[in-house]
């Protein structure tokens, strides 16, 4: 077993005592939240080695709150109380409650993770994609090896530590009267969605695994994330041997998704911007191995001019285009900040017309491009891809809701996200409607809403194929 998983058996072993000793205390930690972008997990939380020092106490001041932005928190009321109907407030409820946040754990397939599947499994984690093949996550026949007596005694200790430190509490349960798509009987999960190499452990509860942190030389075994931001990964549909572009790719969770998916011949990773293109590059390095640095390359180009630089080179583009981030937004640093960010709201959706644009222009004639943002707003995501199949009308949306929205409901709450749909209903159909404009509202895309219960998203995702 790897030192790193050996530290994280130790982890959990010094916490049960704690536990033991007192209950409040260890639940009170393991309820602490970082500050979280996005797109990517929590910062990094080291993990050490606790010295037990019996005679001396540690009291740690309690971490300040943070606090919603008015300012943005009044527009979204206005705007999203309007779009989103009844599902507005209890996604409300859920951006200002950041201690509510869910996070998925995405394993590393490059990596030897056993270790890891099985402290996952034994804390009450679970797939959130069926698998047909285990070994797929043991490249080139790795395996571990450890003494069944220890790896028995520590399973052991972690189910215990999760009977001490999450009594069922009700606040950490899902919460089942909520605005949830779940009371409807679930379909089997759809063939396109079975069988991936892509693992991604969710836990019903309230409950966060703690990240790694970066150690040059060493792949990482997981990557910490909204589980929402794997469904633009999962609509692009990679193939081993494509080649595909990652327009918008900093800090590169979906680059690293993608290559969990499929074994593509070129993955292109863009980011104009230095710091977000270093970020990247560390991520990269983080999580795949050197032998696929030929194949995984990081550019630096105006993701607006791929389309004449690069026309028709590409099976598949991935367009995660810049956006109001609206769990970020909503914690401005200040009312000032957020009045800011705005006014640079209204110049967003021509942006992000101008780089799908481009997308279509770079993918080949029959392939397929994804757009995707992490926010509500109807003017960044159904309106983009309006606009943009007016003016590219090589482009043909296609159908996501039976493909993703109806196999995962019973993790997100999906929403057919159509600008202009006013009032939704109290509870959305599951299943399509047979009419023309209501096909067409989902093919124009789909929207995960954070719910109650299920907190993911925000998250927006269309997909548009190029006629042959």
């Amino acid at each position: 077993m790897s030192k790193y998983i050996l530290s994280l058996l130790r982890f959990y072993i010094a916490r049960r005592r704690v536990c033991l000793k007192s209950e409040t205390p260890a639940l009170t930690a393991l309820r602490t939240l970082p500050s979280v972008n996005c797109h990517s997990g929590p910062d990094v939380l080291q993990l050490r080695e606790q010295k037990e020092t019996p005679k001396k106490q540690v009291t740690k001041r309690p971490k300040k709150e943070r606090l919603p932005c008015q300012p943005v928190l009044d527009c979204f009321d206005q705007q999203y109380s309007q779009e989103l109907g009844d599902l507005w407030e209890p996604a409300r409820a859920v951006l200002l409650d950041p201690h509510s946040w869910q996070y998925g754990v995405m394993l590393n397939r490059f990596s030897t993770v056993t270790g890891i599947t099985q402290i996952l499994q034994s804390q009450g984690f679970s797939t959130l994609l069926p698998q047909t093949d285990d070994s797929a996550l043991l490249p080139n026949g790795s395996s571990t090896t450890s003494d069944s007596k220890h790896k028995a005694e520590d399973s052991l200790l972690l189910s215990d530590n999760i009977s001490k430190c999450h009594p069922n509490d009700s606040h950490l349960q899902p919460d089942s009267t909520s605005h949830v798509l779940s009371q409807d009987p679930q379909p089997e999960p759809s063939l396109s969605l079975s069988g991936t190499t892509l693992q991604c452990y969710i836990h019903p509860y309230l409950l966060r695994f703690p990240s790694q942190a970066h150690r040059p030389g060493q792949l990482k075994h997981y990557y910490l994330l909204n589980a929402a931001s794997l469904l633009p990964v999962l609509a692009l549909q990679v193939k081993d041997g494509e080649k595909v572009l990652d327009l918008c790719s900093a800090p590169g969770g979906k680059a690293l998704a993608i290559m969990q998916c499929a074994t593509p011949a070129l993955l292109c990773c863009n980011e104009p911007d230095p710091h977000r293109r270093d970020w990247l590059a560390k991520t990269l390095e983080s999580f795949l191995p050197r032998s696929l640095i030929s194949s995984v390359i990081v550019s630096a180009q105006d993701g607006r001019s791929f389309g004449q630089s690069e026309a028709g080179t590409y099976d598949k583009v991935l367009v995660d285009a810049p956006c109001s981030n609206d769990r970020s937004w909503l914690y401005s640093g200040s009312s000032q900040q957020g009045v800011q960010r705005l006014r640079e709201r209204a110049r967003l959706p021509a942006l992000q017309a101008q780089l799908l644009r481009s997308a279509l222009s770079a993918v080949r004639p029959g392939g397929v491009v994804v757009y995707s943002t992490c926010t509500l707003s109807s003017s960044e995501n159904c309106a983009v891809v309006k606009t943009v199949l007016k003016d590219c009308p090589e482009g043909v949306p296609e159908d996501l809701w039976e493909e993703i929205a109806i196999p995962l409901s019973k993790y997100f709450t999906f929403h057919p996200a159509n600008p202009g749909h006013g009032h939704t209903p109290h509870k959305p159909a599951l299943q399509p409607q047979n009419s023309t404009s209501s096909s067409y509202r989902h093919r124009l895309g789909i929207l995960v809403v954070p719910q109650p219960g299920k907190t993911w998203g925000p998250m927006f995702l269309s997909r548009i194929r190029r006629r042959q």
